[in-house]
């Protein structure tokens, strides 16, 4: 029997492990271990290939959503509409500033924030909208760019996991007035640990985050505004800089992993693939299926010897955390659906064809009874 795990690394990392204990040895040689020379390569690097002025390297994803909040000025009484499905850091970076997360539903093919669903939710108190580009597929952003505009609210894209996905030409993480993104070790350029990045073509908020990730502490010396510690790593920016060379390679062929997948699975009426947002693209992070006999098949799957992940098993408004909000189920029903149904498949660098056509023969054989 094969088997086929979810996120192994051994196909990313071996080819750069010389590369590695390389920079590694430069690290230790130099001697400085915190906002060093690594850190500002990585940020330039960085900038140069999101098409933005600034990256400033941030302790992990959801800080640098917090910091691009508190950048903005966002915080008590303001509202910020948020996905009813994303992971829950996009919204309790919202509720740590201060301010209230409003969801929204998404739609139902593309599983990313619903502009008409956003621009029902905006009063007097909104002040920011928070898409995100969810499995690697970039948001509906035109619609949501007009609504932003037209009603004067601030657009911070959550680009956690669509670094390099596109909107009309545009890369994710480059059209906000201030951007997050996160290098946890399973995203689509990983950290060994934890790790993020706010981009921004402000050079006024790019100082200030700056700042605030280091204690709010300004070039002369002096603490000029209320920060804290959020620096990216020297050695994770130093590692990621061997890695980002690569990034657009992998997400090629996560994309072409994703259309084999397609074109094996298209048969299958009880299962649902992902759409890609129009005049948008998809980087496949991650490759969802969803059905309505997801957990079954979640458990056939694994006595064959595949691995499947679930993103998320529960909608974020059903979580205790945020029970404060009020929200009952049903409220959201395509955010529950994705929740109750979605089951993500094996799709990573080094991902065989031989590999893909045996998950779905098992997968079409579960449907056929077989």
């Amino acid at each position: 029997m094969k088997t086929i795990k979810y996120i192994p690394f051994q196909h990313i990392h071996p080819p750069l492990k010389q590369r590695m204990i390389e920079e590694f040895r430069r690290f230790y040689d130099d001697q400085f271990y915190i906002l060093g020379s690594g850190l500002k390569k990585f940020e330039e690097e960085y900038a140069e290939f999101n098409e933005v002025k600034h990256a400033i390297g941030i302790g992990n994803g959801y800080d640098a959503l917090w910091i691009a909040l508190k950048c903005l000025g966002i915080g008590k009484s303001d509202e910020v509409i948020v996905p009813a499905h994303t992971f829950i850091a996009t919204a309790l970076a919202v509720l740590n500033v201060g301010a209230k997360p409003v969801l929204g539903d998404v739609d139902e093919n593309t599983f990313t924030l619903s502009p008409k669903t956003t621009e029902d939710l905006i009063t007097e108190k909104t002040k920011a909208i928070i898409p995100v580009h969810l499995y690697g597929n970039v948001a509906d952003m035109g619609p949501l760019m007009e609504i932003a505009q037209k009603n004067s609210l601030f657009l911070i894209e959550d680009n956690a996991q669509a670094q390099d996905a596109r909107y009309q030409g545009k890369p994710t993480g480059s059209m906000g007035i201030m951007n997050a993104t996160s290098f946890y070790p399973g995203k689509n350029i990983g950290a060994f640990g934890d790790g993020g990045m706010v981009t921004t073509n402000s050079d006024e908020l790019a100082e200030k985050a700056r700042m605030i990730r280091n204690y709010g502490k300004d070039e002369t010396g002096i603490f000029a505004v209320p920060g804290i510690n959020s620096r990216l790593d020297e050695l994770q920016a130093r590692l990621l800089s061997v890695k980002l060379p690569h990034l657009r390679r992998w997400n090629e062929e996560r994309m072409e992993i994703a259309a084999l997948y397609e074109k094996y699975l298209k048969n299958i009426d009880e299962i649902q693939l992902q759409a890609t947002s129009e005049n948008g693209t998809n980087v496949r992070h991650i490759f969802p299926v969803v059905t309505s006999r997801r957990d079954e098949l979640k458990k056939w799957l694994q006595t064959h010897g595949i691995q499947t992940g679930i993103h998320y098993d529960t909608p974020i408004h059903l979580h205790p955390a945020l029970s404060f909000l009020g929200h009952k189920k049903g409220q959201f029903p395509i955010a529950e659906k994705v929740c109750d149904q979605e089951l993500s498949l094996p799709n990573f660098p080094g991902l065989t064809e031989e590999d893909i056509k045996y998950v779905c023969e098992k997968i079409e054989a579960f449907f056929a009874g077989n």
